[in-house]
Order: structure tokens, then C-alpha cells, then sequence
């Protein structure tokens, strides 16, 4: 289930997002679904054996093309709408182990190109009012694959 929720105390929709409890969590690196995909092991989300680049939308979305209606009925005070919006995952790079930062200069400008091409292409959607990219790293803030990535996140609102 994934739904906004509008908060009259703090005046902003907030995303609930329960299914996103279901996602892979710190697999071994044999078993890393953004790995690319090797004959005779584990099946991964990247069918190539290698590549530079790869964007996809996220198997676990907070916000998602065509949402569910929300699970519950909101009221005049507390409002509840679809989670209307587009979450995507960026992999720059096939190896498990390594950071943005551990990138040679040549990738990072090819990185920050499909930045730009996505920003633009979901952005200019009728329904994205807000496009926001990340890069996913460390535990604190609820990574839950190490392999090195970064996110899109397209929303119908603008986030405060």
C-alpha cells in the first residue's frame, strides 16, 4: 500500500509507503539484485552481464504511474489521495562495491547526462510537479541494498 496522507498539523502530504517493508534487505553480494546477471547464477533485475549506465523503475515505488486507490477514506481534516508520482533506480556502475565518488570523471559526466535526460523527460510529465535525484548510501537512511545506486523520485506535489 502506498498512498499520501495529508497532515493538518505540520500542513503537508506525507507518503506512507507500507508495502516498501517487503524490499530486499542486505543480501549477500552473490544474491545483490542490481548485480548484473551472470550465466547459471541468480537471476538479477540487470539482464546484462555488464554495463555503464542503467535506469528502471524501482520494484518497491513509494510514489507509482498508475497507484491504487488509498486503503483508507479521508474526510474534510484528514485527506488521503493516490501516491501518483515515479520512482526510478540508477545504477552507474556493475560493481558491488564503490561509491559515486570512486567513479572516473568520464562516467560521472555520462551520469550526470542521464541526470539531466531523466529530469527532463519526467519533469516534463503533465502530473510531476517536482523531480528530486539521489544518490542511496548508508544504512541510516534506509538503504537496503549496498551495491552502489542512486534513486529518482517524480513527484505530483512539491515536497517541503
Amino acid at each position: 500500500m502506498s498512498e499520501l496522507r495529508y497532515n493538518p498539523t505540520l500542513g503537508e502530504w506525507v507518503v506512507t509507503a507500507t508495502h516498501r517493508q517487503e524490499r530486499t534487505f542486505f543480501p549477500p553480494k552473490d544474491y545483490c539484485p542490481l548485480c548484473p546477471s551472470r550465466p547459471g547464477q541468480f537471476p538479477t533485475e540487470v539482464p546484462q552481464e555488464d554495463y555503464e549506465i542503467i535506469v528502471f523503475e524501482n520494484k518497491f515505488p513509494t510514489f507509482k504511474r498508475e497507484p491504487e486507490p488509498p486503503a483508507i477514506s479521508g474526510n474534510g481534516l484528514y485527506k488521503v489521495k493516490p501516491s501518483l508520482g515515479i520512482c526510478e533506480v540508477v545504477l552507474y556502475s556493475p560493481r558491488h562495491e564503490g561509491s559515486l565518488t570512486d567513479l572516473p570523471l568520464a562516467q560521472i559526466e555520462n551520469l550526470v547526462e542521464v541526470w539531466a535526460d531523466r529530469y527532463q523527460e519526467l519533469g516534463s510529465l503533465n502530473y510531476i510537479d517536482y523531480v528530486f535525484i539521489f544518490e542511496n548510501k548508508g544504512e541510516e537512511i534506509g538503504v537496503t541494498l549496498s551495491h552502489p545506486h542512486g534513486q529518482i523520485y517524480a513527484f505530483s506535489y512539491i515536497p517541503p
